[in-house]
């Protein structure tokens, strides 16, 4: 199968390159398709998210690129969407009103308290030292209660809606991993963790196998222990490099499609001619 990849950053958010220089890098690798994701806007500025007045010139340049490059590669427009409350997610009319092909719904801060503001947000994909401190000051440092909170905000992102795929979907392992007292396999990382896939396939979601971190500390987002799960309940995934860097646009996807294909995955759920299609893994 040909190589694609469905969330990536460039300048318009935190990535390093331009739009039309990552469509290069992955011209250069024989990409069948390739899809922008930048960070949505939030309700407040950030280092690393869109601000909502650079929307326009956002899908302008993406509409640029699927014109400059057609025949070549597909292109797709989408955007990472992150979920907060019941306010502001994916399913609000401000991001169903963007003509995007396709929405990630993806969880980067946990609120703390409201209003929604950066500084009341605890941010679970940022480095160790930061998480640590605010496990410490807003949850007693009980790696498990930070958990808790994490699963019931994916919860109400699956039931909210208003996106097509879930983004590394337990990203908070990364830096929870780190520190004391979590256990990937207690029963109170677990359960909700079950409960979270439960309705997922429910909902008829699409599952990201992210890639982003494979190589350089052998972890995907889901864990790649649980592959056989997602498998078990029938839940379509697809394999994205989350990249920042032209180098990584297909950054750890050998890897995962092998280890799918250990799963017992036999297909991913792409986007092919606009139309999310089983495409059969070879």
């Amino acid at each position: 199968m040909q190589s694609c990849n469905f969330h990536s950053h460039c300048t318009f958010c935190d990535g390093r390159s331009e739009p039309e220089e990552f469509v290069c890098a992955a011209l250069a690798q024989n990409f069948r398709a390739y899809g922008f994701s930048s960070h949505s806007p939030l309700p407040f500025e950030t280092g690393w998210n869109m601000s909502a007045s650079d929307m326009p010139a956002y899908l302008h340049e993406i509409a640029r690129l699927k014109e400059k490059y057609r025949g070549r590669i597909e292109i797709y427009a989408g955007l990472e969407i992150d979920y907060l409350d019941e306010t502001y997610n994916a399913s609000i009319p401000y991001f169903r009103s963007l003509p995007l092909d396709y929405r990630i719904g993806s969880l980067h801060f946990i609120p703390w308290q409201l209003p929604l503001k950066e500084a009341n947000m605890n941010c679970i994909d940022g480095c160790y030292k930061d998480f640590a401190e605010a496990v410490a000051k807003h949850y007693g440092n009980d790696i498990r209660l930070i958990i808790k909170k994490f699963f019931e905000l994916s919860m109400r992102m699956v039931e909210a809606g208003g996106f097509d795929v879930i983004g590394h979907l337990d990203k908070i392992y990364m830096n929870g991993s780190l520190h004391p007292g979590f256990d990937l396999a207690a029963d109170w990382y677990r359960k909700p963790l079950a409960a979270l896939f439960d309705l997922i396939a429910e909902k008829e979601r699409i599952v990201e196998i992210n890639t982003k971190n494979l190589r350089t500390k052998n972890q995907t987002y889901p864990h790649m222990n649980l592959f056989g799960e997602i498998r078990r309940r029938n839940i379509p995934v697809v394999v994205n490099s989350d990249c920042h860097y032209t180098a990584l646009v297909n950054d750890g996807r050998a890897e995962a499609l092998a280890l799918l294909k250990e799963a017992g995955f036999r297909s991913l759920r792409e986007p092919v001619g606009g139309v999310w299609t089983d495409v059969a893994i070879e």
